[in-house]
């Protein structure tokens, strides 16, 4: 696990969350170092999904911190932390049904930033108009959406909605995009788009947090893995090293959540 420093972009703290009796997530403390891919793995019902949806302030946190460039963002709304900078995706994107795909990611960039603070940041509405247009016209053709642009953004396929859905993350301009499942589902030639999509994203500096069972995939894309398993974080280590981790293994094949060794973990 990367240290709590000044290079670590994310830090998460002892998080817990818990629906009724249900402790979803227990102590669960990692960082994301900036410019670093990072894979979040676990069976399913390890709590993936919700820790990514805690961080992003979809879900009340019940205990711990989040610090995101080393300021506290863990009881932030959502709208205040897509302004810090952190963008999230979601398994399924839902697609308006009267929307274009150009106008559905000009509408992110509102969303980002908030209409006002975007009214006053560009001195009008034609100028917000005209910078978003060009952003999004930008951002549809590296992700391959030129020819869609003027289609209902809910004709898309399911891959091209995924993508849709990375280019309105990004019209924010975050430092941190937390994915998940972006190739859950989708074909093998858009599986291979998305998949270099995010190796320019983080040449360009971007750093990545992907939720995904795609082992071929984390394999490809990611430096380091964190494993959750019942609401514990159970390992940290390079992709290469999941399949010899007898703790990984456990939390997949069964047998109970062993106790946390930090022993056991590998810096990236």
């Amino acid at each position: 696990m990367i240290p709590v420093t000044s290079t670590a972009l994310l830090e998460v703290s002892a998080l817990a969350k818990a629906f009724g009796g249900n402790r979803v997530l227990q102590d669960v403390s990692f960082a994301v170092g900036r410019g670093e891919i990072v894979g979040l793995l676990g069976p399913n019902g390890s709590g993936k999904s919700t820790l990514l949806n805690a961080i992003t302030g979809f879900e009340a946190i019940d205990a711990g911190t989040v610090r995101y460039a080393g300021q506290e963002i863990g009881r932030l709304p959502a709208h205040r932390i897509v302004s810090q900078g952190v963008a999230r995706t979601f398994q399924l994107p839902s697609m308006p049904q009267k929307m274009s795909v150009m106008e559905v990611a000009m509408a992110a960039a509102i969303s980002h930033h908030g209409f006002w603070q975007t009214l006053l940041h560009t001195e009008g509405v034609r100028r917000a108009e005209d910078e978003a247009r060009h952003k999004a016209k930008r951002l549809l053709h590296e992700f391959l959406l030129t020819h869609a642009r003027d289609l209902p953004a809910s004709a898309l396929s399911g891959g091209q909605k995924k993508l849709l859905g990375i280019v309105c993350a990004l019209m924010g301009d975050p430092q941190l995009v937390m994915l998940d499942e972006p190739t859950a589902g989708v074909h093998p030639n858009l599986r291979n788009d998305i998949v270099q999509a995010l190796l320019r994203l983080n040449r360009q500096g971007m750093s990545l947090v992907i939720v995904e069972h795609d082992m071929h995939f984390i394999r490809e894309v990611c430096s380091r893995c964190i494993v959750l398993d019942r609401g514990h974080i159970v390992a940290s280590c390079a992709p290469a090293e999941l399949s010899s981790n007898e703790r990984v293994l456990q939390a997949y094949l069964g047998g109970g959540t062993p106790q946390k060794d930090h022993a056991t973990e590998v810096a990236p």
